[in-house]
């Protein structure tokens, strides 16, 4: 299984790898105006098929032995018995009450609960300095058109 696992990785690694060879979809706009497809390792057509194809067989060979690994291991697990977890697996008597009555109160101390004071109006005051002294503040608000 140790050798299974270090083929996984290489593959994985081979993968990142032909990826990050391959050009994007956006490099082809770009040749149509020289964008230098001659100088390419693979030739003037570009190592899309090469690298596209070895990608696709490395992909397969990834998620086979992926399948592999998982079936692997459903199958050769052992049923587990039962664990001795110490004191954990314990679980602590409660006390019973005696026949009508009531349990006694928790220990922990509560907190009270404060309530906000209620407002005393909904309208808000206007505030003394908006209206200069010795003018009169109309009732109604002008109304535009």
């Amino acid at each position: 299984m140790l050798i299974l696992n270090v083929v996984y990785v290489l593959v994985a690694i081979a993968i990142i790898a032909l990826v990050l060879m391959q050009r994007g979809s956006g490099a082809q706009a770009g040749s149509g105006f020289g964008g230098g497809a001659s100088g390419t390792v693979f030739g003037a057509r570009g190592a899309s098929n090469f690298l596209s194809k070895s990608t696709k067989w490395l992909a397969i060979v990834f998620f086979g032995i992926s399948l592999f690994m998982a079936w692997y291991a459903t199958h050769s697990a052992r049923p587990t018995t039962q664990q001795n977890l110490g004191v954990m697996s314990q679980l602590p008597a409660a006390p019973a009450a005696p026949a009508g009555e009531l349990p006694k109160p928790s220990t922990v101390p509560s907190t009270p609960i404060q309530q906000a004071p209620a407002p005393a109006s909904t309208v808000p005051a206007a505030p003394q300095d908006a209206v200069p002294a010795g003018e009169q503040v109309p009732a109604t608000p002008p109304q535009g058109g």
